[in-house]
């Protein structure tokens, strides 16, 4: 059976957990060795995802699978509330192509819509084949970011928007 639940405090090792058996599946092709490592430890590490949490404000969900967690989200407000952020949105590899990110999504539109949400943002990687799957949700590319994110590192970006 199929659960997502808001995620709490004591799931983020849960997440952390996560992203670092999805990100090398997902991310080493595109951004190699080095860069992969810089962005765990910076976007994953506890202490990362606890300012995300209890600072930032964002909302996590968490995708379970008879009771074993196979995927995660999370997602927040910009700043007058009617544009979201997707700021995370991951499944396991082996778990991949049963509509599960699909589902994610669903459950994150309803429940920003029940804030006025008018439409939901997302930054993909320029070269990351998911850009298909946003596509496919009815997502399009609004702009071409480059963000510097340290180290020398960029994270090279559209940014994709699905109107509510």
């Amino acid at each position: 059976m199929i659960e997502i639940k808001p995620a709490q405090i004591g799931d983020l090792e849960t997440i952390h957990n996560l992203a670092n058996e999805i990100w090398p599946t997902a991310y080493l092709k595109i951004l190699g060795q080095q860069q992969l490592d810089y962005m765990l430890e910076k976007i994953y590490s506890l202490a990362s995802l606890q300012n995300q949490f209890l600072v930032l404000k964002h909302n996590f969900i968490i995708l379970i699978e008879d009771e074993i967690p196979i995927g995660f989200a999370s997602y927040s407000p910009h700043d007058d509330g009617t544009i979201y952020h997707l700021n995370k949105i991951y499944v396991l590899p082996g778990q991949q192509g049963k509509n599960l990110g699909k589902q994610l999504l669903i459950y994150i539109i309803s429940q920003i819509e029940k804030s006025g949400a008018t439409s939901l943002h997302l930054n993909v990687n320029r070269n990351n084949k998911a850009i298909h799957f946003y596509e496919k949700q009815g997502f399009k590319i609004i702009r071409i970011e480059d963000n510097d994110i340290g180290s020398g590192y960029f994270m090279k970006d559209y940014v994709m928007e699905l109107k509510i």
